[in-house]
Parts: structure tokens; sequence; C-alpha cells
């Protein structure tokens, strides 16, 4: 079970997408678990088959704790992970790759890939089309795998449920309620969402030395150049102001590199060679998660509000994946088009910088001499002291609204 959040403690396993004899590469989605912030999706980090499923559907998991066994071509089937085995003795370059660990760290970098094979198994989920509405059309009502198991096996009319997960989904534990008849004997997903936003914030503010600068940003020229470029586009071609707020942050964030990875306490700053760029979501009936749009550099600027549409998509319908949970190295929050005027945002540990954007505002500023009514907006870097000084904060904010001042470069 992988660590999805800065404080999570465990996992409910409720659908797997392989079973034994699958063979799965590298960034497949092999199954899908319950947390404080949703349902995420677990991705692999090996080649290889899988041999054997070590946890039950409906099992709460430690972190840590075996989910399956995935052996690497020509490799011999061993004893269950964590049960020491005998083994013969073994060439030097054999013995260092019994060394390496199964799963590779949430911060490291792929290695190359490997050339795809040229049908993927039917039962390893890959990645889903990016989705540019939400759906509209009414069927039956969602519910999580493992709560249907249960529902079915205790005659249970789904439909006669109120579901508590993310756009009322049928949890696992709304099932349980119903089978026991107890009611309120548990706090609702959201509830113990905003305890893990609690108990991550809290972390944060305790033990991240947080410093602000702000500066308000003529946004008259991002806004003018929106105007003609959504003329005439149907709404999901459309680019929001935020897409742009979002290339600016990526772009910015490679001119200056102290703002862009994870402090570690064993190894202090660890740099980011890539910019995986947290955005800030709130959830229909509360919450907040921030995955991250993974090597967002490459992206364009369609590209990018593309994948800011998927991630809004899947973080309200509780599918997002693991890699985008645990990867950001740099985080986004905008009110979007109407609001308050400034946000001070608290960083995402183990990341060092937030970037808080207010909404746009009317006011009057001057220009070539002249006052005239121009649309600004106020952002708010909060940055880690223990990495970032006030020098290099101001210059990740100049190279900001250089950006955004010409939107035709993101």
């Amino acid at each position: 079970m992988p660590s999805l959040g800065a404080d999570m403690e465990a996992g409910r396993l409720v659908e797997w997408l392989v079973k034994p004899g699958d063979t799965v590469r590298r960034g497949d989605v092999v199954a899908v678990v319950e947390t404080q912030k949703g349902a995420i999706e677990i991705e692999i980090f090996k080649d290889g088959t899988v041999t054997e499923l070590l946890a039950d559907l409906g099992s709460e998991l430690s972190v840590g704790a075996p989910l399956a066994t995935v052996l690497a071509e020509g490799e011999a089937p061993g004893a269950r992970p964590g049960a020491p085995a005998p083994s013969p003795p073994a060439p030097e370059n054999a013995k260092a790759r019994a060394a390496e660990p199964d799963v590779a760290p949430a911060t490291t970098e792929p290695p190359e890939a490997k050339p795809a094979p040229q049908s993927p198994p039917a039962s390893v989920r890959q990645p889903s089309p990016v989705p540019t509405a939400p759906p509209a059309a009414p069927g039956p009502r969602r519910a999580s795998p493992a709560a249907r198991q249960l529902a079915e096996a205790h005659g249970i009319d789904l439909a006669t449920l109120t579901g508590s997960g993310p756009g009322g989904a049928i949890l696992f534990a709304d099932v349980e309620h119903a089978t026991s008849g107890a009611r309120d004997t548990k706090a609702s997903p959201i509830a113990e969402m905003r305890k893990a936003i609690a108990a991550a914030m809290t972390r944060a503010k305790r033990t991240i030395p947080h410093f602000y600068l702000s500066q308000t940003i003529d946004v008259d020229p991002a806004i003018a150049f929106l105007e003609r470029r959504n003329a005439g586009c149907p709404p999901e071609d459309r680019i929001l102001l935020g897409a742009l707020f979002v290339r600016a942050t990526v772009l910015a964030a490679t001119k200056v590199p102290e703002m862009n990875g994870h402090y570690l306490d064993e190894q202090g700053f660890v740099l980011s060679p890539a910019v995986n760029a947290g955005v800030a979501i709130a959830l229909r009936g509360g919450g907040l998660v921030a995955p991250a749009l993974i090597d967002a550099v490459s992206m364009t600027l369609e590209e990018t509000m593309a994948g800011m549409r998927d991630l809004v998509g899947r973080a309200r319908a509780g599918r997002l994946r693991g890699s985008e949970m645990t990867q950001g190295t740099i985080t986004i929050s905008s009110l979007g088009e109407s609001g308050a005027e400034a946000m001070t945002g608290v960083i995402f540990p183990p990341q060092v910088a937030l970037v808080g954007i207010g909404a746009p505002q009317l006011r009057p500023w001057v220009v070539d001499g002249a006052v005239v009514p121009r649309h600004v907006v106020t952002l708010t870097i909060s940055a880690d002291h223990r990495v970032s000084d006030g020098r290099k904060v101001a210059r990740f904010i100049a190279a900001f609204e250089t950006l955004i001042q010409k939107p035709e470069t993101l």
C-alpha cells in the first residue's frame, strides 16, 4: 500500500484491475483504494507479471502492507513480501538486481521508457480520455465495486441509499451503515477529508517556516488574448484564465528552480528536474485536493487546459491516480473568475512553495502616464524559508508577471 498523502496511515482496497497472470507495465493502473481524500487509482512502478494478489477487496491496509506479487521477466517466484526465504548463492550481478526495490519512490524520475506491447491486456486500465463535460444522462447509482458487492451480499438496493462520496457516489462505509443499522456512527468521507486536510496543514504550519511575498499584476493583456483566442470556439475548446496562470507558474519555476521540489527530513531540499504542477480543486460538498499535472513544462497551453479539465472531472468523480497525488512539486491555488481579491495559502508538504492567486478586480491603473481601468490580480507566494529567500521569490514573481503579460509566449 503506497503512501498517497503526507498523513495517510491506511487505505481500503475497493477494486482490483488485474488478476494473476496479467502482464503489467510501469504506469498501468492496477487497483483502486479509498482514502480520506476519496478513491485513488494505484499505479504499478515496474514491468512484470502479476503472480499473486495478497489483499482482499474491502480490507483496510496500513501504508507499506503488501498488495500483490509482481515478478520481472525471468525472475523466479520467491516468498511472500516480508517473509524471509533462503536462496542459493548468486552471481554479483544477480545480487545487485535482487537488492533493487520493487516500488520506485514517488519523488524519483521514471527510467527510460521501454517499447510498449502491441496491445495492452484488457484487464489493465489505461489512462482515460480527457472529458470535456460531465455526463448529463442519468444512469445506475454510482458506487464503488466493494460497496456493490456488500450490498448484493446483504440484499440491499443501492437506490435506497444516500451516497456520501464525491458526486453522491455510494461508498463501502455507506453500505456498512445500512447493514448494521447504525447511523452517523462513523464520520462521513467529507469529515474524514477535513481531518486529513487539518493534519497536513497543521504539520505544514508547524514544520515549514513560511514567508510571503505579494504583488498586484495587470492581467488585461491576458484577458484580451483569451477573448481573441476563444472567439467562436465551443465551450469545450475554450481556454480559461486559470490555464494561463498554471503555464506562467510552470515556466517561472524553470527560471527559479529553488521554488520547485521537495524538502525531505533526511536529505534537505531535493530539486525536481520536472515541474509537476499541483492544481488545487474544491470538491462539491466540501474538501480540497491538489493533484498534479505531471511534466507540465512539456504541455502546450491547450494541453494544459485539457489536463486541468481532466483533473477536475476525475477529482470530483473520485478517480485520481496515486502519482498525481504524490508527485506534485509546486501548487497553484486560484480563486477563479470571482471572489476575494487575495489569498495567502499554506504549502503542501513536502513541497516548498504555493502560488495563491486572487480573483481579477477592476482597478484604476497607470499605463503610459495615464490612469485607466484595468483588470488586475493579486499574486501571493507562500515560500519555505529553509530553501528560498525574498530575493529568489521576487525573481519568481517578476518572471510570472512578464509571462502573463505576454500570453502569446505561453
